[in-house]
Parts: C-alpha cells; sequence; structure tokens
C-alpha cells in the first residue's frame, strides 16, 4: 500500500518555486480584496448604534473617518496586496532587514494601539484555525528545506496577516472607535475565509509531494515478519509505525507523533513514561475491546446468526483445500477498490433492511474473489473479523443514538469502508480520543444531527459534510492527512453553527427564564389578591382595584424591582393602604378618608400607569375609585378572589404532560436516582426517548433558581423540555432517560457498543 501524502500521484514533488508562486497567487486572489469589504460592515454597526440609540458623542466623527478611508480604498487595497506578497519575499529570503535599517525612536499612542490590536488578532486566528496551521506548519518546512531557505516565517499565518493589515492602514489615522470596528470586521471576514483557503493550500502542497515528513527522508524500516500488524503491536518503541501504512500503531495511538507530523494541541509534551502508561492504556483497552467482541461473535455463532467462517464448515479439509487467513495488506486492497462504488448495500443497512456486518463482509468476500483470492480458501482473520464488527456496531449506535436524517444515512454509506480500513490499520481509534478519524465522524454528526436543511446555513452545513465523505471516499490511501484537512475545513464552518447554537441556547435559557420570573411574578401577586381579598367585607370598587391594576402592579413591580425589596414593599403596602380606605368609608370617618385618599393618590396614579393609562385616564380612574369610596352606605361583601393566572399560564405545563405521558405507570423512582438527577450541573448530556420512540441527546442548559426545573436542549440549541428533578426521575424509571451521555457522537455510539457487547456477554 502507498504511504504517500495526501493526493500525491508523483514519482518526485513539484518544482518548489512553482509551488509557492501558487501558493502566492491563491493568498492575493481569495485575501486580496479584504481592506475593501470592511466598511459595509463598519459603516452597518455604526448605523446599527444609531437606530439603537447607542451611538456615542463621536458618532459624526467616527463616520468623517470612514468617510476618509473609503476615498483611499485603491490605495489601501493595492497596499495590502504588496503586504501580502512581501511576506512571499521573507520565506524566500530575499527581503532581509538588519538591526541598523530599523528607524529608531518612539512609538506614538496610536500605532502602539494598532500593533497591540493586531496581535490579538492573530491570536485570535491561532486559536480558531490551530490544527490546519499545524499542518501547514510541516509542510512549509518541507518547502523551504528544498528551496534551502529557513522559511522561519508562515507568509499566511495569523502573525502575517495581522501585519499586514496593521502596515496597510497604520498611517491612516482612524478614529479609535473605527480602528476597533475595522479589527473586528476583519477576524470575521477572515473566519469566513481561512477555513476554505488553509484546506486548499494544505491540498495543494500534499498534492505537490510536500507532506509534513521531508521527502529526502529515509524509509522505515519494516515490521518483522513474526510482528502482528494492524491493533496491538509488541514493540513500545515510541515512534516506529508499520511501513506498509501511513496510520500510526496501536502503541503510538496518536499520542506520539513522528517528527513534523501534525499532533493535537497539548499542555506540554508528555514525557516517555507518560507516554509508555498512555500505550500501555490504549492496549489494555484494545485487548479488552477484543475479548468482549469475541465473546459476543461466540454467541452468536451458537445462535446461528454470526458470520459464517470457512474453517468451521470443514475443520477436517485436506492441505490442497485447507483455508488461510486473508493477509491485512489484501484486505486493504479489497477495502480500496470497494470503497469508489456505490454505498446502496450499506444505506439499506443502515435503514435497517439487514446487519450491517453481514453486508460488509459480502462485499469485502465479492472483492476478493475480484482480484482472485478463492473465498472458500480464504477467511477473515480474527483482526479483521473484529475491525469489521466494530465499524459496523459503531455506525448502527450513531444511528439509533442521534436523529439522522434519511439524506444523511448515504453519507454514512459512503464512509464504512474507509472507517474499515481505518481500523484494520488502527485500531486505536475506537479509543484514542484525538484521532483524525474519529473528530471528522464527530463533525459530520454535528454538522447532519436533527438537520431539516430548513435554512441556506444548515443546506451549507450538509452540503460541506456530504463533500467531507466524498473526499474521504476520492483521497484515502492510508494517510490520515486526507481526514486531518478534511475535518479542518469542516470544522471551520462549524464554528459559525457552534456560536449559532450557543446563541439559540441562550435564548432558549433567557426565554424560560423570563417566563419563570413571570410566572413568580403572578404567583406573588395572586397570592397578595387573595390574601386581601380572603374573609374581607369591601365594596366592589376596590376589589376590581385589587384584582385587576393593583394585581398588574405588582406583578411588574416584581419583575422590574426584583432587587430592592423597598419597592416591592411600597407596592404591596398600597393593597393594604386600600383596604384601609375602604375600612374608614365603611366608618363614615370623610375627613381621615380625604386625608387618606391625597396621599396615596400619586401611588395610585403610578399604579394605573403601569397598566397603560394615560395621566389622563388614570386621574379618570382614581375619581372614580374616590366617588365609590365617598358613599358610606355602598353595599360591601366578600368578593371571591379571582383565577390564578400564573397556573393558568404555564406554557411548561403542556410540554411536560406530553414528555410525561406513559412513564407515570412505571413505579416509585428509586431514591439513588432521584439523587444522581440532582447532582446534574449545567452543561451534563442525558439522552431522551420520546413518546415516538426517538431518541434525542440533550443537554442540561440551565437550572432555575426559582423552581429548580432543569432546560434541556439538544445539540443545536433548541429547548426539548424543562422539568424538575422528579419528573425527570420518573421518566428515568420507565427507561426514558439515560445518565452518563458522551458529549460528542463517537464517544456515546462507543459507550453503547460497549454496553451492548457486556449486555450480550452476560447472558452467554
Amino acid at each position: 500500500m502507498s504511504n504517500s501524502p495526501l493526493g500525491v500521484v508523483n514519482a518526485t514533488p513539484m518544482e518548489p518555486l512553482r509551488v509557492l508562486e501558487e501558493i502566492k497567487r491563491l493568498a492575493v486572489e481569495q485575501l486580496g480584496s479584504l481592506p475593501g469589504m470592511l466598511f459595509r460592515g463598519v459603516e452597518q454597526t455604526l448605523d446599527n448604534a444609531v437606530a439603537n440609540g447607542m451611538a456615542g458623542p463621536g458618532h459624526f466623527e467616527d463616520l468623517g473617518s470612514l468617510r476618509m478611508l473609503r476615498q483611499q480604498n485603491a490605495t489601501l487595497s493595492m497596499r495590502f496586496r504588496q503586504q501580502l506578497a512581501q511576506g512571499f519575499d521573507d520565506f524566500r529570503g530575499l527581503r532581509v532587514r538588519h538591526r541598523g535599517d530599523l528607524p529608531l525612536g518612539l512609538i506614538e499612542d496610536d500605532q502602539l494601539e494598532f500593533q497591540l490590536q493586531g496581535q490579538r488578532l492573530a491570536e485570535a486566528v491561532l486559536a480558531r484555525y490551530q490544527r490546519p496551521l499545524e499542518m501547514l506548519r510541516g509542510r512549509l518546512t518541507t518547502l523551504s528545506a528544498a528551496l534551502g531557505t529557513t522559511g522561519e516565517v508562515n507568509p499566511i499565518g495569523p502573525e502575517r496577516l495581522a501585519a499586514a493589515f496593521v502596515e496597510t492602514f497604520r498611517e491612516t489615522e482612524p478614529t479609535p472607535s473605527v480602528r476597533s470596528l475595522m479589527f473586528r470586521q476583519y477576524e470575521q471576514d477572515l473566519a469566513m475565509l481561512l477555513g476554505d483557503f488553509y484546506g486548499r493550500v494544505n491540498t495543494l502542497l500534499a498534492s505537490a509531494g510536500y507532506g509534513v515528513a521531508s521527502p529526502q527522508a529515509q524509509p522505515r524500516e519494516a515490521p518483522r515478519p513474526s510482528q502482528p500488524q494492524g491493533f496491538v503491536h509488541d514493540t513500545v518503541e515510541p515512534r516506529e509505525r508499520p511501513a506498509t501504512t501511513g496510520a500510526p500503531d496501536p502503541g503510538w495511538s496518536g499520542f506520539d507523533a513522528p517528527t513534523g507530523a501534525p499532533q493535537p494541541a497539548a499542555p506540554a509534551p508528555a514525557q516517555p513514561a507518560q507516554q509508555a502508561e498512555l500505550r500501555e492504556h490504549v492496549a489494555q483497552e484494545l485487548a479488552d475491546l477484543r475479548s468482549l467482541l469475541q465473546t459476543w461473535r461466540e454467541g452468536l455463532q451458537q445462535q446461528g446468526i454470526g458470520p459464517a467462517r470457512p474453517a468451521a464448515k470443514a475443520p477436517a479439509a485436506t492441505a490442497s483445500t485447507a483455508t488461510r487467513e486473508m493477509r491485512i495488506d489484501e484486505m486493504l486492497s479489497v477495502a480500496s477498490m470497494m470503497q469508489h462504488e456505490p454505498p446502496d448495500a450499506f444505506a439499506r443497512a443502515l435503514a435497517g433492511s439487514g446487519r450491517l456486518a453481514d453486508t460488509i463482509r459480502d462485499h469485502l468476500t465479492d472483492g476478493a474473489r475480484r482480484i482472485g483470492l478463492n473465498p472458500d480458501q480464504t477467511r477473515f482473520s480474527a483482526q479483521e473479523e473484529d475491525a469489521i464488527d466494530l465499524v459496523a456496531l459503531l455506525f448502527d449506535s450513531l444511528f439509533r443514538s442521534h436523529s439522522l436524517q434519511d439524506r444523511a444515512r448515504r453519507l454514512y454509506a459512503r464512509l464504512v469502508l474507509p472507517y474499515v480500513k481505518v481500523a484494520l490499520s488502527d485500531e486505536s481509534v475506537f479509543v484514542a480520543q484525538d484521532h483524525p478519524a474519529r473528530k471528522l465522524l464527530d463533525a459530520i454528526t454535528e454538522a447532519c444531527e436533527g438537520n431539516q436543511a430548513t435554512t441556506p446555513q444548515d443546506r451549507e452545513l450538509l452540503d460541506r459534510a456530504a463533500a467531507a465523505s466524498q473526499r474521504i471516499v476520492a483521497e484515502y490511501n492510508e494517510d490520515m492527512a486526507v481526514f486531518e484537512l478534511a475535518h479542518a475545513e469542516l470544522d471551520a464552518l462549524l464554528s459559525q453553527q457552534r456560536r449559532r447554537v450557543d446563541l439559540q441556547e441562550q435564548r432558549a435559557v433567557k426565554a424560560t427564564m423570563g417566563r419563570e420570573r413571570l410566572g413568580s411574578a403572578r404567583a406573588a401577586a395572586d397570592s397578595a389578591v387573595i390574601d386581601r381579598l380572603k374573609g374581607q367585607r369591601m365594596t366592589r370598587a376596590v376589589a376590581d382595584f385589587l384584582a385587576e391594576p393593583w394585581r398588574h402592579h405588582v406583578v411588574q413591580t416584581v419583575l422590574r424591582e426584583g432587587d430592592e425589596p423597598a419597592r416591592q414593599a411600597e407596592a404591596f403596602n398600597l393593597g393594604d393602604a386600600l383596604l384601609e380606605a375602604d375600612r374608614l368609608a365603611a366608618e363614615n370617618r370623610g375627613k381621615e378618608l380625604a386625608d387618606h385618599l391625597l396621599a396615596l393618590e400619586p401611588a395610585i396614579v403610578q399604579c394605573l400607569a403601569s397598566s397603560g393609562l394615560d395621566d389622563s385616564a388614570a386621574r379618570h380612574a382614581l375619581a372614580g375609585l374616590v366617588h365609590a369610596l365617598a358613599t358610606p352606605d355602598r353595599p360591601r361583601n366578600v368578593q371571591a378572589p379571582p383565577p390564578r393566572a400564573g397556573e393558568a399560564e404555564d406554557e411548561g405545563a403542556e410540554e411536560r404532560r406530553v414528555w410525561l405521558s406513559g412513564a407515570t405507570g412505571a413505579g416509585e423512582p428509586d431514591g439513588t436516582l432521584v439523587e444522581l438527577l440532582r447532582g446534574l450541573k449545567a452543561g451534563d448530556w442525558v439522552r431522551l426517548t420520546d413518546t415516538q420512540g426517538e431518541v434525542v441527546p440533550a443537554k442540561v442548559a440551565w437550572i432555575s433558581p426559582l423552581t429548580s426545573r432543569m432546560l434541556l436542549v439538544n445539540r443545536r440549541g433548541m429547548r426539548v423540555l424543562a422539568a424538575s428533578v422528579d419528573e425527570l426521575a420518573v421518566l428515568a424509571t420507565a427507561g426514558r432517560l439515560v445518565l452518563g451521555t458522551e458529549s460528542t457522537a463517537f464517544d456515546e455510539a462507543m459507550r453503547q457498543v460497549r454496553q451492548r457487547l457486556d449486555k450480550a456477554v452476560g447472558q452467554h
């Protein structure tokens, strides 16, 4: 099998200067127009500030500064392109400035602010695109070696892009507000372009023969014949990998990459002892997983539903007809040949029409026949059986535990054979958290889960996920770089989706919080009205005032003045004062009543105004109340309390009723279960099953300080359910809520695979 970088078909790398010029052309073409794109976004932000009443005193000065910048648009765009091109000259070492060439002097405050904001911009871009930049750094190092230069500066890295922006606008002297808005807009525009741009440059370098390892590197020693290829290796040497594949061996597990290879960000490099401990941990997990698989498969064979293996059919075969196990390289050849074919059979198996593992075996057996391997004389090895079964169980679990639409089924079906190849060459994908193939599958599931393609953004996500799967099918040839690149490109778009999900989640939290605060305020007002009407004989006018304007005033005061007990006390005291006025009127104490009402007049007018009455209408209503109280012999009766509006308008009651439908007869919740649910925190994940049997992964987004209800949202930030611990315990007792759900799709699917194997093993 080839161990060449992504897309390499040339025997030798392309001429390095021509590759560098092509990257330069792409940079100027895709990024060169950014300065001219800034002004519209900055202007829109300034206009929004005026529309929202948030414009500062320097607004007109900001508009003037922006107008001056617009007039220099052509010059600034040309200067920015020159800065981009200059970065490539620096990379080649054509422009070397010595310390004596630099002018000395003090830096002015505005230029210093430019530098500081440029540094912050570079740090933000670096954090966002760390993985593709790590890959790009390794490939540019190989390119610079071919050019015979040091290549210390990445010509399209965050530092260079920030420096180009700073140098372009340094002398323009924009106002501080406009300068900040320009940096913010530049960062947003970069975020829309860099994911695709870095992906194209990485692909260009890889296809030109400039991988992360030097083209002149010596070939690795081939593995000893006695050493098993694939999952578990006896060696613990830190940097050896099988020479026949581009994937790391399980001992390596993605934790100790070869020099120049892209590595996941880590706080500090692992020490040799830690590396050995990690390898041992990975090997132990794989051994446990394989043991479970073997026992599970034996149980299926005893039931007559397991995979039929030729060796089991003919134990007394002669030497001429004896079967042999297929080698890993043979299996990889078969899978590589078959991965480009239509995935219809896998899609049907994922739809539930058949076992996916059997379909994979049938395809690989047919492929083996095509390349001349007689199925009657060959069989899958235990390692190959494990790879097939684990991939099948993984994909089955993904479709059982995630809301994946029909359109996504074919997308995943394309990936089945490539992931079988990954499992054959590096089984650590099932246990190593940072494996590239694992991260790509997480990203694809994040893009597809619950995606109904109802918005342009959702459709773009689906299209990008489909493109990632097609890229894997077209380009994967045991080189993990293709997974890295596909993940980097998809993740760049997903970062925007995550921001939308965060905003949606915040909206759900704020809406739920607002409804609960409103419900709490209404409940407080209802209780206050009932307490003052209960058993009290009063005029109809006072009772109506308490039940309507005063109740509404209490609700508004509790909502707006929740942190000021004194203001709330004033609102509640007004109700008591009205009862006192009615008592004075009943006792015909006219002078005291008049003084009392004069003192209450401002509070009564304010109360009426909070109900939406203007000053004239409020005073007219006050006059009606005074007229009613001025008649001592007006009838006074015990008034019936109004219905509790807080309970009548509980919007979540119907939602909880639907979710709890059919779950209340499951028995009394266990006390231990209730305590576990009570220990959930914001950010924890659970798995819900609705009344139609659909599984919904849900996250605890917020816990109400008023009612202790937990707000659960799905992976797209949409509200699923707001329920108390006791209500969630009812769902858990009915088997429709499961704790301990993992935050990523791959982790959750593997957790379910282990549970399924454990359960099956426990039954045999």
